[in-house]
């Protein structure tokens, strides 16, 4: 026997399990701070400990609340490194408890850890195997930085990615009522002292802590809400329809009136506050109607989603089993639908009936339609016409019937009659399948009544002397009749199934080429015959030049030139416009732009006589053509911008090297110079030489390369991130008077007016590097204003930001070089005699960057530039309580 295989080691498989295994994530969320985020987490902290898990506590902040410290009694603290009170990331990894708890998700880490943010932190815990229980607010979030700084007044700074959030297992949602949140503020149960009074005054404004609970409600429903779509999506079982949001599907038909079931949909979802759909399901008799009846269902499917509907048109034989199946693959519970008109004749269950049979759980709205619905469906096409195919079917019944029939009669005379049913059935097949239902149903009755007078005795009569040839008749008759009508929605079926094969194979001939496509002026030549062999119709892809006029393709396509008026016209609206739209009906043909990245790429001109474009399945194979044309093109516009920004890049760092390189060989001889010519200068003046002033002049002129020089050095380090702040506070009245004393010499006997607030302004920054922005601006105010220029600096605070302008009352900016002045090698004028390369002010707004601040220049209506640097400001009481700051 063949000797059994090693089995794997069940306990190595189960460590291999467990080492794999990515811990869980649950965030205790609320509105805002005091609503009990972090008492909720160590009760469940306590109640895991109780289980026997391995609880260990990173960081928590109780801010002295006894009923949140009492709930830390008997739980295990995690040692900080040494005299350091920051989170010790590495030792939480080696001692790797079942769980973790990690207060204020948001916090930023203090300079020296090794992730700037403390869910970084938890990201490698998580990827460890380690559980972790954390808090946040709500105004914390990224997507709602915005909306909670235009609610509040104040700027969120510590931010959590939404990704990260939603990633979480568990999210538990701590909510507080407005006013028990203001008592326990009253009590000093969240702020303690004048902390509680001074939170009130601001961010817990009973207002803003409506708005705040209502952002976490909604944040909170919209998670839950995927969670449900993500579950039914993911089961392989049809599941009904769950009544837990309001959503309402319209189903639209050809009816004349369709346009108020669209507005009554609209109304009512703008009421309830929720989603809706509208659809219209494409059946066989719907598309034996003709181009007239579905172009009114095209119409009324664009009026509703220009109401804000979601749209889509199905393909079905049974109306009801779609709308049912699209309703519960899209959880809509509410279905609206126009009251059927009368009928004289009921031989079948209308629509509304089946649909209420086929989804029970759907709840269903009869709207009366317009008086003008009650003509009935629109006749699309004489009735000539219409009955035309019809007629020549039953006549080929009739002749197959004949043929059928001589041949039984002739050519198999020693047959049993009753053999004979199968070729006539035969023919009742063969006429389904050519003609449709009603022929074959005809075929069926006319191969009774020749089987009666010719084989059924007596012949030639339709007398029947054995009574079981009536159950012949009757299983024929039954046998042909569904015969027909499965061979006719087998038909309707293959036409969909083949149009499919060919809209696919179109768009995969579409795609393929796209990919081998590498310069913008080959997709026309590649994208034109595809799509007007898939549309049939006159297609020409128009592409903008480098001034943004549409240049026409050197395939010419159109019979008729577009106008470039209406080019542009749709190109910067981004709208559809001619043929088919509510903008430019009258044209003969349809613009539609291409869109990518918010930017019109291109234009795709359809031109059409028989309104093709107007079917809705043509409608939708445009849209898809256009989405990979504006794909292709935004493809290529990324690639050259990509190859163009490398090679920016590329030379930027050269110069950058070649200037470090220059500016450190420099940097000595310089210096030396400087030196020597002030010793030159100081001999000279005590020797009361002549030459005393030449030899300043010289010094003068070397200082000024050695800034030069400095400069330089200090771009290339800022663009080598060579650069780490030293932040520290500092007195703005302390810095300006610094900067000033150091200028004296450049700024001699003119004086520089001074306009600061009278109280002391502390502020936290780098101070050499903030003082060497001040002598930049000082000192380009010097160069450009004029010898006999006033040039002045103010200051003042706006909330929470300091602002300083420098000005003067020189030419000014030239007009248009706002922006272009703060980049390097570029000054306002290039053929200026006044000294300089122009890097200055780009060292400027890097190191105000640095300090997440902001500088700008504009022109004074009295005359001079007008340097402004906006610096954020951090109060004294902001840096004590360093939780206030991130609410």
């Amino acid at each position: 026997m063949v000797d059994e295989p090693l089995r794997p080691d069940p306990d190595l498989l189960l460590a291999q399990a467990d080492s794999a295994r990515r811990g869980k994530l649950k965030i205790y969320f609320g509105a805002c701070a005091g609503v009990g985020k972090t008492w909720a987490m160590l009760q469940e902290a306590r109640r895991l400990r109780a289980q026997g898990l391995d609880v260990l506590i990173g960081v928590v902040e109780t801010h002295n609340r006894q009923e949140t410290t009492a709930l830390l009694e008997g739980l295990e603290y995690l040692p900080r490194r040494g005299s350091s009170t920051a989170f010790d990331l590495d030792a939480a990894l080696a001692r790797h408890p079942a769980v973790l708890l990690m207060d204020e998700l948001a916090y930023s880490n203090p300079r020296g850890a090794r992730h700037p943010k403390r869910w970084q932190d938890i990201e490698e815990l998580l990827d460890a195997g380690i559980d972790v229980l954390t808090t946040v607010n709500v105004q914390h979030l990224e997507s709602l930085n915005d909306v909670v700084s235009g609610v509040t007044g104040i700027r969120v700074r510590e931010t959590v990615p939404d990704p990260f959030f939603d990633s979480a297992a568990d999210i538990v949602l701590v909510d507080l009522p407005p006013d028990d949140l203001l008592q326990r503020l009253k009590e000093g149960k969240v702020y303690v002292g004048d902390r509680a009074e001074r939170a009130i005054e601001n961010f817990f404004r009973k207002g803003n802590l409506f708005a705040l609970r209502e952002l976490a409600l909604r944040r909170t429903a919209e998670r839950v809400d995927d969670q449900i779509r993500s579950w039914r999506d993911g089961q392989r079982h049809e599941e009904k329809v769950w009544h837990t949001h309001d959503a309402i599907l319209l189903c639209l038909s050809g009816r004349r009136g369709s346009e108020k079931l669209v507005r009554v949909a609209a109304r009512l979802a703008t009421r309830l506050g929720c989603e809706w759909h509208a659809i219209t399901v494409e059946t066989p008799s719907l598309y034996h109607q003709g181009q007239a009846r579905r172009r009114a269902v095209l119409a009324t499917l664009q009026l509703a989603q220009s109401m804000g509907a979601q749209t889509a048109t199905l393909s079905d034989s049974d109306e009801a089993d779609a709308v049912v199946r699209y309703a519960r693959e899209h959880n809509l519970g509410k279905v609206i639908l126009g009251r059927a008109p009368k009928r004289r004749w009921r031989l079948s269950k209308d629509f509304t009936q089946r649909l209420s049979q086929h989804g029970p759980e759907l709840d269903l709205l009869i709207v009366a339609m317009d008086d003008a619905a009650a003509v009935g469906p629109l006749k699309a096409v004489p009735v000539r016409s219409k009955w035309q195919r019809q007629l020549r079917g039953s006549l080929a019944a009739a002749a197959l019937c004949a043929l059928i029939t001589v041949g039984c009669q002739w050519l198999l005379p020693g047959f049993s009659p009753i053999n004979f049913v199968m070729i006539y059935l035969l023919g009742v097949v063969l006429i389904a399948m050519a003609f449709g239902r009603l022929p074959s149903v005809v075929a069926a009755l006319l191969n009774i009544v020749a089987f009666d007078l010719v084989f059924i005795a007596p012949t030639g009569s339709f007398a029947v002397t054995d009574s079981q040839y009536l159950v012949t008749f009757a299983v024929m008759l039954t046998v042909g009749v569904i015969t027909g009508n499965l061979t006719a929605g087998m038909r309707y079926q293959a036409r969909v199934a083949r149009y499919r094969e060919k809209r696919a194979r179109y768009l995969y001939e579409m795609a393929r080429e796209l990919s081998r496509v590498r310069v913008p002026q080959d997709i026309p030549a590649v994208c034109q015959p595809v799509v007007s062999a898939a549309l049939v119709a006159r297609c020409e892809i128009w592409l903008p030049d480098k001034q943004g006029n549409f240049i026409a393709p050197e395939q010419k396509q159109l019979n008729t030139l577009p106008e470039p008026a209406f080019l542009q016209w749709s190109s910067h609206n981004g709208q559809i416009a001619g043929a088919g739209t509510d903008t430019l009906p009258g044209v003969p043909y349809t613009i539609v732009p291409l869109i990518a990245s918010g930017e019109t790429l291109g234009l795709l001109i359809a031109e059409t006589e028989g309104g093709s474009l107007l079917i809705p399945e043509q409608q939708r194979l445009l849209e898809t053509f256009v989405v990979l044309i504006a794909g292709a093109l935004d493809r290529l516009e990324l690639t050259r911008r990509e190859q163009h920004s490398r090679l920016l890049v590329e030379r930027e760092e050269l110069r950058n090297s070649l200037l470090a390189a220059l500016s450190h060989d420099l940097r000595t001889p310089l210096t030396v110079l400087f030196s020597q010519a002030e010793i030159l200068m100081l001999d000279l003046a005590t020797d009361q030489s002549p030459y005393a002033s030449q030899a300043d002049a010289i010094r003068q002129q070397t200082l000024s390369t050695i800034r030069l020089v400095n400069n330089i050095l200090d771009m290339a380090r800022i663009e080598a991130d060579g650069f780490h702040l030293r932040m520290d506070w500092l007195a703005l009245d302390e810095i300006i008077g610094s900067t000033l004393r150091s200028q004296a010499s450049m700024l001699g006997d003119r004086q520089v007016q001074l306009q600061l607030p009278e109280e002391m302004v502390l502020f936290r920054a780098d101070g050499p590097l903030l003082e060497r922005v001040f002598v930049n601006l000082l000192e380009n105010a010097v160069k450009y204003s004029g010898p006999d220029a006033d040039i002045g600096i103010e200051a003042k605070v706006d909330g929470q930001t300091l602002i300083l302008n420098f000005w003067d009352s020189g030419p000014g900016v030239p007009v248009g070089m706002e922006q272009l002045v703060f980049d390097k090698f570029t000054r306002g004028n290039s053929e200026s005699s006044i000294p300089g390369v122009g890097i200055g002010l780009a060292i400027c707004r890097a190191i105000v960057g640095m300090h997440q601040g902001e500088i700008s220049v504009t022109n004074r209506p009295q005359g001079g530039a007008c340097f402004s640097v906006r610096l954020p400001l951090s109060s004294s009481e902001t840096a004590l309580h360093p939780e206030e700051e991130r609410a």
